[in-house]
């Protein structure tokens, strides 16, 4: 069972367990939450064999971006792939702030920025990757948690980010400690990219918050910084 089911089942779980201690206490009927419980393991179920936990990811993230810091933190986190992808000249070709924008364009995940990849695919494939575009990526891929940790001091997300990191850098031979080492590496190169642009960092999160179009978001970067 993929984690997202788990955590629905973890969910429904303390749903139950708290209905039926607060339940008379608040006269609420016992349909109430078996019906919830029902349908939470209903979901889990469905999303475990039928949609491969795409539809359990838009439910968690539905119920937790309730939470405006939650929602500010993924601006802000994506906002950091972004601009460090400007910096080093990779396109972007698109971004997301939700699983459920994400799933609409046929994305995985909760969401994130998407770029013109198709050199460093074709790369990886030969196994020729030079060093230069494996920094390039590594970086851009770091940025979201640099971002996190420079304006929240901590990052909550990422973790999608360290695993294409870690499957890449593995692919190439590079032992866990080594792979360790680049994470740390890149994640400060990214902060570092980030500091030195925050004036457009901030800008590109607002604009990014209205929803702005690609081209207008790269359009406000490019003149944030003249």
């Amino acid at each position: 069972m993929s984690q997202t089911a788990l955590n629905l089942v973890a969910i429904s779980i303390f749903l139950m367990t708290l209905s039926v201690l607060l339940g008379p206490l608040i006269n609420l009927s016992p349909t109430v939450p078996a019906l919830a419980t029902f349908t939470i393991l209903g979901i889990a179920t469905l999303d475990n064999f039928g949609l491969q936990g795409k539809g359990g990811t838009i439910f968690l993230d539905w119920i937790a971006r309730f939470s405006p810091e939650y929602r500010d933190r993924i601006i802000h986190h994506e906002a950091g792939h972004f601009l460090v992808a400007h910096l080093l000249d990779i396109p972007v070709t698109g971004y997301t702030l939700s699983a459920w924008e994400a799933w609409k364009q046929g994305q995985p995940g909760q969401g994130g920025v998407t770029f013109d990849d198709g050199e460093l695919a074709s790369q990886l494939e030969k196994g020729t990757i030079s060093a230069q575009m494996l920094d390039r990526y590594c970086t851009i891929w770091m940025a979201g948690i640099a971002a996190e940790t420079l304006v929240f001091e901590n990052a909550e997300g990422g973790g999608d980010d360290k695993t294409k990191l870690a499957r890449v850098l593995s692919a190439l031979g590079l032992s866990e400690s080594t792979r360790q080492q680049k994470q740390r590496f890149h994640t400060l190169q990214a902060k570092n990219l980030l500091q030195e642009n925050r004036s457009s960092y901030e800008a590109l999160v607002q604009a990014m918050r209205e929803r702005a179009s690609v081209e207008d978001c790269q359009s406000l970067v490019k003149n944030a910084e003249f």
